[in-house]
């Protein structure tokens, strides 16, 4: 595992962008996974910033995303598909039949999530996945558990994320109860991994997630296991760790 202290934000943006652009510059047609919410936004913002000026070239890439709402039309602001072709896919050269996400208006759930896994083996697997870290540890929506969830699959979320989300949302009864996510193996499967964490509100969530026990009460802890994982924290989310780095 390395970790990389950035001085804010911006910055942690910028280093995070910097791994992936070597990602696509060594391999053109890599496969990317990509996260949401509002700590890989300066990523993104960065990405494009590298491809409008003619230093990215998105046109082999393919992406698979972590996770969707269940029950959320593409159409809704508040959908994945919409955030990622408003914070990245509308400005980049990227082929749409290229760009995966779950289909969060398939209402069989066993059916939805056997094709997102189905995906993910036909385009070969990942090569380097973007995570974000919840404040309870939960990577993609992979929610604290007695057991780590293996496969593509549909999960209840917790009241917590149910209302850190609800600040997206006009009102809590609006918020999704329910997502498709990619699994812990599926994550796992990933032959690079990048952790983004931004604020101090995080610090004492990455401490336990990369410094404590592996558990599936902390779903993160087991990237700990995995062979390539790189952390791009800013200043006052490694805080609690700076001397264990």
């Amino acid at each position: 595992m390395k970790c990389y202290k950035a001085k804010d934000y911006k910055e942690m943006g910028r280093k995070a962008a910097n791994i992936i652009s070597a990602q696509i510059i060594m391999k053109p047609d890599c496969v990317l996974g990509l996260a949401t919410g509002a700590t890989p936004i300066g990523i993104y913002e960065q990405l494009i910033e590298w491809y409008r000026k003619s230093d990215l070239d998105f046109s082999e890439v393919i992406t698979v995303n972590l996770d969707e709402y269940r029950g959320l039309p593409r159409s809704n602001e508040q959908s994945y598909y919409y955030f990622m072709r408003k914070n990245l896919f509308d400005h980049i050269n990227i082929l749409p039949e290229n760009t995966h996400i779950p289909n969060g208006m398939e209402e069989d759930s066993e059916k939805a999530c056997r094709d997102y896994s189905n995906i993910i083996r036909q385009i070969g697997g990942v090569d380097l996945q973007l995570l974000g870290l919840g404040h309870n540890g939960h990577i993609g929506f992979n929610e604290p558990d007695d057991a780590f969830e293996k496969e593509v699959h549909c999960v209840n979320l917790t009241e917590s994320t149910i209302m850190a989300n609800a600040r997206y949302f006009s009102s809590q009864e609006e918020v999704p109860t329910k997502a498709y996510t990619m699994g812990i193996k599926t994550i796992m499967q990933a032959r690079k991994i990048v952790v983004v964490v931004s604020g101090a509100d995080k610090a004492d969530i990455l401490k336990e997630a990369f410094f404590g026990p592996v558990t599936p009460h902390i779903p993160a802890s087991i990237l700990q296991m995995h062979n390539d994982v790189i952390i791009v924290a800013d200043e006052a989310a490694i805080e609690k760790v700076s001397d264990l780095i």
